[in-house]
């Protein structure tokens, strides 16, 4: 005979549970394989460019030569965003953590959009093509706000990475910086039901407009065990300083039960594939400085791997995309706003796929409180 139990079982953090389904990105933790429409990450990486997967993630297919033409061209047409909001970003950006400008930035860019409270799914549409087109002009005005340094405006000749790039350093890449560039923003632009995706489906779902979404998305991504986790691995190696000094110092951590951040994943059992990319680039972008960074990471992930390994527990996508950036010129405040202009394309792309077969996201919580009926008493009497 069948146990049965009066108490359902709770999925803390929803874990393993399948709340929707989709046709854009793919996970394999097990296989250690990222894909997007079929396409394996490692190979859009090398032969694509942001643009090209930004359109895949959105309609479901590579572009033709002419829908990558209009597409690029309408991107470029929209990358400028209006004074107001570059006057927002002066007031604010140089005062708070750039998540929290940006934040505040995307919620803004819906009081100039007369789409705002369309429910419309062409409008929503439009809503994410405008948000691709225009935050990395955004990030970029709030890396130089932060930076103290004045505003560049976007430029209309160079690519979406680029062009990044340009608005948050102030020179043009050469071509292995604007490929780091571009390769970055790809591997970010999906991965699954994380935590920042999850959180949009669930404001697209009360049929809310597309920039309520991905400010919810940006709010979500700002918490360091999910975007804001590039700074703290960043951080946390720079403290150790040294590969020689490696060692004891995982040592000491571990002892204290203290998180090392970069490794393990809530997916990956297996090395994450977008970590294995980033670190040859690392590799080549501390060549010319920040070479003691690299040689301390690269220590402090066989020392872990040895350790850690057989549990799990390998490099995940924070711990080299970090000292990329840092070696690129980024302030280190910045690297989680970087994660969030690659991630655009792929919110924008699910929330419009959840949007076409809506149902409004209203789990159960178990409750555990006292059920009474209580007998109330009042306040003189307490």
């Amino acid at each position: 005979m069948e146990n049965v139990t009066d108490k359902p079982e709770v999925h803390r953090g929803l874990e393993g549970v399948i709340a929707a389904s989709t046709n854009i990105g793919y996970v394999d933790g097990q296989a250690g394989m990222l894909s997007y429409r079929g396409f394996d990450v490692k190979t859009l990486a090398e032969q694509s460019n942001y643009e090209e997967v930004s359109f895949l993630l959105m309609y479901g297919h590579l572009p033709t030569e002419e829908e990558y033409k209009k597409y690029v061209t309408k991107l470029r047409e929209l990358s400028e965003p209006d004074a107001n909001i570059y006057e927002l970003i002066r007031k604010i950006g140089a005062k708070t953590h750039p998540m929290s400008t940006l934040r505040t930035a995307v919620s803004y860019m819906a009081s100039s959009d007369s789409r705002e409270n369309s429910e419309n799914l062409q409008d929503q549409e439009g809503m994410a093509i405008n948000l691709i087109a225009k935050l990395p002009a955004i990030v970029g005005a709030i890396h130089r706000v932060y930076s103290g340094r004045d505003i560049i405006l976007p430029d209309r000749e160079l690519g979406y990475a680029a062009n990044f790039f340009y608005m948050s350093i102030g020179t043009r890449p050469d071509p292995m910086e604007s490929k780091i560039m571009d390769t970055a923003l790809i591997l970010h632009a999906d991965h699954g039901m994380n935590a920042s995706t999850f959180s949009a489906l669930v404001t697209i779902s009360t049929l809310a407009d597309m920039y309520s979404a991905i400010t919810t998305a940006i709010g979500t991504l700002k918490g360091s065990l999910h975007g804001g986790a590039n700074e703290r691995a960043l951080r946390m190696i720079q403290s150790i300083g040294s590969p020689e000094a490696a060692e004891e110092k995982l040592k000491n951590m571990m002892e204290k039960k203290e998180k090392i951040m970069g490794f393990g994943h809530r997916v990956y059992k297996v090395y994450d594939p977008r970590a294995k990319i980033l670190k040859q680039y690392a590799d080549y972008i501390t060549q010319k400085n920040d070479r003691n960074l690299y040689l301390t990471a690269n220590r402090i992930e066989e020392l872990m791997i040895n350790k850690l390994g057989s549990k799990g527990i390998f490099p995940n996508v924070d711990f080299y995309s970090g000292m990329i950036y840092n070696a690129l010129g980024f302030k280190t405040e910045i690297f989680t706003p970087i994660f969030a202009v690659g991630r655009i394309s792929g919110w924008a792309a699910r929330s419009l796929e959840y949007a076409g077969d809506n149902k409004l996201f209203r789990p159960k919580a178990l409750y555990t409180g006292e059920k009474g009926p209580l007998k109330y008493v009042p306040i003189h009497e307490r």
